[in-house]
């Protein structure tokens, strides 16, 4: 179980936090701007969990360095191999889970879902209740949700299962600090995303 955070009001320290780590890049792209968000929001019937909901109205919506790998998106965009031939996504119908899934080696799920249920909710993992972030490439994909219980996590998506960014528990495949700030810092500071690669320990990179 991940801890709750704030996601409706912004947080001054952490948008200072923010603000210190992509002023100083020099591809950063410009605010939206808050006429923009509003009306990505009305649009989709949503409203952008806070940090990220300032951040990308007053401080970036956008850089190619990263974070991940092959930049953050703009906002109201999807990267160039998400692919034209993809469900429609829907950001208003809530994200499916609340705890990382592997349904790549998930025997026990096979079991209690049929294969049209186990492809409807990896679907709805992948299109409901969430925006992209960018990719690290050979399909993995980030998210940020918007809609349901995990409103203001990042997750990673693939081909293989969804896993969440940032847990209290040691055992977790990706452990640090949850939410959209925690995941930018944890990339400032050079560290691995996975527990088990070399850079994911704060002293290793102090």
């Amino acid at each position: 179980m991940m801890a709750d955070m704030n996601t409706e009001t912004c947080d001054p320290a952490e948008l200072a936090t923010l603000r210190e780590i992509f002023a100083s890049r020099p591809e950063i792209a410009p605010p939206a701007g808050w006429e923009a968000v509003r009306s990505f929001e009305a649009e989709h019937g949503i409203v952008l969990p806070e940090p990220y909901r300032t951040f990308v109205a007053e401080i970036c919506d956008g850089l190619r360095a990263g974070p991940p790998y092959y930049g953050l998106l703009p906002f109201a965009q999807t990267p160039s191999d998400w692919g034209s031939d993809r469900p429609e996504r829907l950001l208003a119908k809530p994200f499916p889970l609340t705890e990382m899934w592997m349904w790549e080696n998930d025997e026990e799920d096979e079991e209690a879902l049929s294969e049209q249920e186990t492809e409807a909710r990896m679907d709805a993992a992948f299109d409901h209740g969430s925006l992209l972030l960018g990719t690290d490439g050979c399909g993995m994909y980030w998210h940020l949700i918007v809609t349901g219980p995990q409103r203001g996590h990042v997750w990673l998506i693939d081909e293989y299962g969804a896993i969440p960014f940032g847990t209290s528990s040691n055992a977790s495949p990706m452990p640090g600090t949850a939410g959209f700030t925690g995941w930018v810092t944890h990339w400032a500071e050079g560290r691995s995303w996975f527990a088990d690669a070399p850079g994911n320990d704060p002293e290793e990179t102090a």
